[in-house]
């Protein structure tokens, strides 16, 4: 059973940057890194994913709403999963999650995860 424990997230002006943390407590099984949000009122929505296999290497990918604006990297030694989001618009506030889902689609149905972080709320505004 993976565990995923979020940090990060908090108060941003328009423009500015913040980076969501995702640490996973289980790396023996894979699956990829999804990020997701929701907004009061509105469904949840993919934002990028990241998986990594000796397969086929580091897979990326991201919503069209948040590419070029947001980033994902990886620290293995840390199990940890990076969302560096830059560029930020009053229209990013949100709830944010981590989730790990054995899909590799983009987009991530949120109906394929079978973990979940615990959320981190973003804001953001002048």
């Amino acid at each position: 059973q993976v565990q995923l424990i979020q940090s990060g997230g908090g108060l941003a002006s328009p423009g500015g940057t913040l980076t969501l943390s995702c640490a996973a407590s289980d790396t023996a099984i894979i699956y990829t890194t999804a990020w997701f949000r929701q907004a009061p009122g509105k469904e949840r929505e993919f934002l990028a994913g990241i998986r990594a296999d000796r397969w086929t290497g580091v897979t990326t990918f991201y919503a069209d709403s948040v590419k070029g604006r947001f980033t994902l990297s990886r620290e293995s030694a840390k199990n940890t999963v990076n969302l560096q989001m830059s560029g930020l618009e009053p229209g990013d506030t949100a709830v944010y999650y981590c989730a790990a889902s054995r899909d590799l689609t983009n987009p991530i149905d949120p109906r394929s995860a079978f973990a979940w972080g615990q959320g981190a709320a973003v804001t953001v505004s002048s």
